[in-house]
């Protein structure tokens, strides 16, 4: 079981071009080096319980490191991505969404 059967999709280029113009307090480089150290321990224990990263979530959590994304805003990025998919499948099954 991967992580990808519970996140949606992501578009990594998109997701690269838009953080930069987002609003919040980048972490400096101390901090960033705790994250990754954080995300790694997170990363593992996600192994432990059978949930593989993907590739595109490796991807993803790497992309939001480099640009100083704090986790909690992290998270606040992902709950987006699930609502805009949430969004998206929707409109396209109207008589799901009920």
């Amino acid at each position: 079981m991967t992580i990808a059967k519970t996140l949606p999709n992501t578009d990594l280029e998109t997701l690269r071009q838009r953080i930069p113009q987002m609003d919040f307090a980048r972490g400096t480089p101390e901090k960033i080096a705790l994250w990754r150290e954080d995300i790694a321990e997170s990363r593992t224990n996600l192994i432990i319980e059978g949930l593989i990263p993907t590739v595109d979530e490796d991807a993803m959590f790497a992309m939001m490191l480099e640009a100083g994304v704090p986790p909690s805003t992290m998270a606040m990025i992902i709950r987006g991505l699930y609502e805009s998919d949430l969004t998206r499948v929707s409109s396209e099954n109207p008589s799901q969404s009920r």
